[in-house]
This record gives structure tokens, C-alpha cells and sequence, in this order.
């Protein structure tokens, strides 16, 4: 049995999915914070020791605002989609810099129907974007030697948008080109929910996030920042 999660939190995150509208959150928010916010920011603090053990530059924070714990609140302001929660619970670790720039850093995704680790950056800026391309083009077997690593692409998949086309300044033929041609670096790697529920869950999501380290190593030189 989980010493964080439990079914009640699965069956929060359902109800809130088939009730997303401000009322029902409202009347069920107690539940939200001993079903959902309080394991999460337990889970939280329990993950401190473990990332100071392999990856001693990612931060895990337990404030209610601000920390590792992502809001539940959606921005609505530029979406078509306009319920106003979240229904899936999401704890990013990044790193000590990532106010000041776009790093890499660790993410868990807990939602009724799918969970999953992910390890990378999402959306990096035009800037950050152009430094990982060029890192790739001048270091490729360093880069290959991270992305190919037997132990994180057995557990991980490279997901995120690409584009359609080589970008700018570099050859269509260019043996790396598909990962020229990326806009994320994301490794995702899916757990079953009830995973979620069992003992050790700060070693099992440790477990996942060592072995991104080759890939997460790669990513930090090529931004220029420690891991």
C-alpha cells in the first residue's frame, strides 16, 4: 500500500474529469487536499533525498504554489478547450536554474486512466532550441551515446513535436537530422496506474529518473548547465 497515493485519489481525479466546472470543485476541495494535494507534496519531500543522490541539481519543492506540484487550475485564456481543472495530477523536479533558463528537468504524470515518467525539456525556447540543434552537430557520437543508451531506450520512448522540415542552416541529408529537426526532448516512459498504489514509490519513480541520466546528462551539457 502506498504511503502517498491511494484509490481515493484515482477516484478524485475520475469524478473530477465527468464534474469539471468550479462548483464541484469547490464543494469537493477538502477532498482535493487530503486526496491529492497533501500525498503529492508528501511524495514530494520524500523525493528530496533520492535526486540529491543521482541528480543533485534538481529541486524538489513541496510549497503549495510555485514548487515541484503543478497547478490544477488550466489556463484557460488561450485554449478552445475551457474547463477550468486539471484531471491529472503533475509533479515536475526542475532544475536549480530553470527560472533563468529553459533546463531539463524530471516530470510524473498521475491521471485516472494514465501514468507516466517523463525526463527532458518540452517546448524549449528559440534560444534553448538552437543550442541543443547545435550540440547534436557538433557533438554527435556524445549525443547518440546518450539518446541510445540500452537502459533508457528500454524504459523510454523520444516523444514531442518535430518539424516537417530541416531547419534552418542545416542539410535534409544530415545524419542526425531527425533530431535536428525536433522542437521537444522528451523521453516518456508509460506506468500502470496501480503502480501508483504499491509500496516504494519514491524508488520505483527514482529508478526511472537514473536511468534517463545519459540522456538528461546530454540535454544539460548542450543547454550549459551541471547535472
Amino acid at each position: 500500500m502506498s504511503e502517498f497515493f491511494s484509490e481515493g485519489s484515482f477516484t478524485f481525479l475520475r469524478e473530477l474529469a465527468a464534474n469539471n466546472n468550479r462548483d464541484w470543485f469547490n464543494a469537493n476541495k477538502a477532498r482535493y487536499e487530503s486526496e491529492v494535494r497533501e500525498p503529492a507534496r508528501a511524495f514530494i519531500r520524500a523525493m528530496e533525498p533520492e535526486l540529491k543522490r543521482f541528480a543533485p541539481h534538481f529541486v524538489a519543492s513541496d510549497k503549495k504554489v510555485g514548487g515541484s506540484l503543478m497547478r490544477i487550475f488550466r489556463d484557460v485564456r488561450f485554449s478552445k478547450n475551457k474547463q477550468p481543472y486539471k484531471t491529472n495530477i503533475g509533479i515536475q523536479f526542475r532544475h536549480e536554474l530553470g527560472k533563468d533558463v529553459h533546463a531539463p528537468g524530471f516530470y510524473l504524470h498521475i491521471e485516472a486512466s494514465e501514468v507516466f515518467v517523463g525526463a527532458g525539456i518540452w517546448h524549449p525556447d528559440s534560444d534553448t532550441l538552437k543550442k541543443i540543434r547545435t550540440y547534436i552537430d557538433a557533438h554527435p557520437t556524445r549525443w547518440t551515446d546518450g539518446r541510445d543508451d540500452a537502459a533508457f531506450a528500454k524504459a523510454y520512448a523520444l516523444a514531442g513535436d518535430s518539424l516537417s522540415r530541416a531547419p534552418k542552416g542545416y542539410a535534409p541529408d544530415h545524419p542526425l537530422i531527425e533530431d535536428i529537426k525536433r522542437k521537444d526532448f522528451i523521453g516518456i516512459a508509460p506506468l500502470m496506474p496501480e503502480l501508483i498504489l504499491q509500496d516504494d514509490l519514491t524508488g520505483l519513480i527514482a529508478g526511472y529518473f537514473e536511468t534517463a541520466t545519459p540522456f538528461m546528462r546530454e540535454l544539460c551539457r548542450a543547454v550549459g548547465v551541471s547535472y
